[in-house]
């Protein structure tokens, strides 16, 4: 038989309506805990800030160029008045750091800590992400005149344009001439008439190379390379490739001389200086060679049959001039046009050179590291090397080149923006001064200090 269903109002009357009254164990932890836990929270927060421990307050770990700043957080963090927070201000940053805007006319300067995200680790500052370049690359817009560049790019692999450089009807503005299919095919003539094989190697190197040229004679370094527009942590000294001199590449095979009476060259000079050396080792030569003064004429077309005259005696003045003539007549007119582009004034005795007009660096918009790309073969983005016979071909590789490698994935190399560009302008870089003295930088690192000593005197 089933149970009589009972009443709302005798299941109210079975509840003891004074059970908060009685002592209870959870309801004496839990008043416990809400007391204690509160004052334990405040004694913690008490003895960091009594030792000065700002640890607790980070909501991450610093970047490794800031490790150093982990504990100094008023470094960076500076309090302003009638505000609760203490934000990483522009001003901490330029104490230490100096970072020229973009462009002049942009049309706002973001904040640092806008791009240059800390507390996310042991990451690089300057990797940031696309998101702060195409905040305005994505729509661009100039202050005061209209742009120069393309407008809307969201992404390297994406909307980004071909390489200005590599663009076609763009032609290098080299005067120098150069056959690279010349130079590149085997058993060319070298030195000595030995038969060599020319490699890319061979006449493109940065700087800072220290191997031997084959065909060249090894020059000073430069104690510096002036490039503009550069972020102090590329080395120009391994990033670029040198220009091509005459005297490290050309010398070898390509020698500049003048008379059969000298086994020396003349320099290679402007023709003022070529044309006073040439005129100097005549006469150096005709003070010790005086029976030379007396000349023969001769029918220029039967050089080896004499006019039926008696022969010309010169004054030593007057032969250094004809055998100069004819020596700088072969050196300007063959010897020289084979790479240079000579024009002949009128009313100059010298040929005008035009400027060899060599680019050192293509890319003046963005930074390209050779010594990055070591592994891999130069013909591979120089591909039309092989090939090309005209001086004005540009060889560069486009855009598609470098996309097989550097593209979004995991498993490709790095595409974001500041791979290729930088943000500031470093040519107008100013000199920054620190403010923290290494007793700051160590005296809230005890741990790490003692840690540091230990493993030097381990090793």
């Amino acid at each position: 038989m089933p149970r009589a269903k009972l009443k709302t109002k005798k299941l109210a009357q079975r509840i003891d309506l004074n059970y908060f009254k009685r002592p209870h164990p959870f309801r004496r932890l839990r008043f416990l805990l809400s007391v204690c836990v509160p004052a334990l929270a405040i004694i913690w927060l008490a003895w960091y800030g009594l030792t000065r421990n700002n640890h607790v307050y980070s909501s991450g770990k610093m970047s490794v160029s800031h490790a150093v700043l982990t504990e100094q957080c008023g470094s960076c963090h500076v309090k302003e008045a009638g505000v609760f927070s203490a934000k990483a201000s522009d001003q901490a940053c330029e104490t230490c750091h100096d970072g020229p805007i973009h462009h002049t006319n942009q049309l706002f300067t973001p904040n640092c800590s806008t791009c240059h995200t800390e507390h996310r680790g042991a990451l690089r500052l300057a990797a940031t992400s696309d998101a702060s370049c195409t905040q305005c690359h994505a729509n661009l817009h100039a202050a005061g005149s209209a742009t120069r560049y393309a407008r809307n790019i969201d992404g390297f692999d994406s909307t980004h344009p071909e390489f200005a450089a590599a663009r076609a009807g763009n032609f290098d503005p080299g005067t120098v001439k150069l056959n690279h299919r010349v130079h590149l095919k085997k058993n060319l003539m070298g030195p000595n008439g030995v038969a060599v094989q020319l490699d890319c190697g061979d006449c493109h190197r940065p700087p800072a190379s220290n191997e031997p040229w084959r065909f060249g004679v090894q020059q000073p370094k430069s104690s510096s390379v002036a490039l503009k527009q550069e972020p102090p942590s590329i080395n120009p000294a391994r990033a670029y490739m040198s220009p091509v001199t005459y005297a490290q590449h050309c010398i070898a095979c390509h020698g500049l001389q003048f008379d059969k009476r000298f086994a020396e060259s003349a320099p290679h000079d402007t023709p003022t200086a070529v044309h006073a050396f040439v005129v100097l080792r005549f006469r150096q030569y005709i003070a010790t060679h005086p029976a030379e003064l007396r000349i023969t004429n001769s029918d220029p077309n039967l050089p080896q049959k004499p006019f039926p005259i008696s022969p010309r005696v010169l004054t030593p003045e007057q032969w250094v001039t004809e055998r100069a003539a004819e020596s700088e007549q072969l050196l300007w007119r063959k010897t020289c046009m084979q790479c240079h582009a000579l024009s002949f004034p009128a009313n100059q005795p010298l040929p005008v050179v035009a400027n060899s007009n060599i680019t050192v660096r293509w890319f003046q918009h963005a930074v390209f590291n050779h010594d990055k790309h070591r592994l891999v073969k130069c013909e591979e983005c120089h591909s039309t090397a092989r090939t090309s016979q005209e001086t004005s071909d540009v060889l560069l590789p486009g855009i598609r080149t470098c996309e097989q490698c550097h593209h979004a994935g995991s498993e490709a190399a790095e595409a974001r923006c500041f791979e290729c560009h930088t943000y500031h302008d470093w040519s107008r870089e100013k000199p920054a001064q620190g403010n923290l003295t290494l007793f700051e930088l160590k005296r809230s690192r005890p741990r790490e200090a003692n840690v540091s000593s230990s493993h030097s005197a381990g090793e």
